[in-house]
């Protein structure tokens, strides 16, 4: 079994000692050692670390019996203590990080611009960026991706339960890869802004309008290279470019069920629609097959009352479906 104490900074035999005491209370370290087939002193020197976060308790008049602590109680306890360590661990690194930009010099021109090699060195600075986004976070997704394919951005959920502000501009044919749309679609639900454009050339992140990360080229194929540009009118420009390209997006939303008898999957596909999406890519998307898609948008145009997609895009707008 994994180590289930391991988020909370314990080792794999603090987990399995708790787990054994929590299936045979009044256990003795030579019981435990027995069981677990581990010398009895290493035992001891565990059972202590479990004593010093309250996971167990020595029962009184025996030094040498033990029993596990309820995990509702304990294991909620410790993952609070954590969480605690953790914000204050955020909050001394962005001290200390004011510290020494305070005392190093002035940026030069050329310092602007950084390159970011290899997968594992790109990966480690998207999340550093919007792990450390304050305010907002603005994204181009458009393949060919990093890893071949998208990849869920756990660091999205977290910046957006903090409260930063997300908005993702998506290349709708890079959509139709296998879960892609189930992937934006969560994180809209979480509360991103996201709008969709037929083609889109470029990628790239921009985090508080104060750092970009971007490909060395938006022509060639993934290479595994990016450029980190810090404040600078190059950055302005790459700001108003995404704004731009905003402007110009259709917006994708998961909205409140209304009265018109209208299912959260029918406002999902006319989404869809209304961003160009094919047939074939709307049922891969929803799970169903495309006649099923044909004969429900047919559904949704009478009810509109469009003799057309494009119709039925406008109405369903106007109405507040989208």
């Amino acid at each position: 079994m994994p180590s289930l104490l391991e988020p909370v900074g314990l080792a794999q035999i603090h987990s399995d000692l708790y787990l054994d005491l929590l299936s045979h209370p009044r256990s003795t370290p030579t019981d435990l050692a027995a069981r677990q087939d581990l010398p009895v002193a290493r035992v001891r020197k565990a059972l202590q670390r479990l004593l010093d976060t309250g996971l167990a308790a020595r029962l009184v008049g025996s030094r040498n019996s033990y029993v596990a602590a309820p995990p509702e109680i304990a294991v909620d306890a410790l993952v609070l203590r954590r969480s605690k360590q953790l914000e204050q661990l955020r909050i001394d690194a962005h001290e200390l990080a004011l510290r020494v930009r305070s005392v190093l010099p002035p940026a030069e021109s050329s310092e602007l611009i950084q390159l970011v090699e290899g997968p594992e060195a790109v990966s480690h600075h998207l999340a550093r960026m919007q792990l450390g986004a304050r305010e907002e976070v603005l994204i181009i997704d458009s393949p060919p991706y990093l890893y071949g394919r998208p990849v869920a951005n756990a660091e999205e959920m977290q910046a957006l339960a903090r409260g930063v502000s997300y908005r993702a501009l998506y290349d709708a044919p890079g959509l139709h890869e296998a879960g892609h749309v189930d992937q934006m679609m969560e994180c809209v639900a979480a509360g991103e802004q996201a709008r969709t454009l037929p083609s889109i050339r470029m990628k790239m992140i921009i985090a508080d309008r104060d750092l970009a990360l971007l490909p060395i080229s938006f022509s060639a194929g993934e290479t595994g290279t990016r450029i980190l540009v810090h404040a600078s009118p190059l950055l302005d420009a790459l700001v108003l470019c995404f704004e731009s390209l905003w402007a110009q997006a259709t917006p994708i939303g998961v909205t409140a069920t209304t009265s018109e008898g209208v299912s959260d999957q029918d406002r999902r596909l006319l989404s869809m629609l209304a961003s160009g999406f094919k047939d074939r890519a709307i049922a891969r998307a929803l799970g169903v097959t495309e006649r099923t898609v044909g004969r429900r948008i047919q559904e949704l145009m009478a009810q509109l009352h469009a003799t057309t997609r494009f119709q039925a895009g406008l109405s369903a707008a106007r109405r507040g479906w989208l």
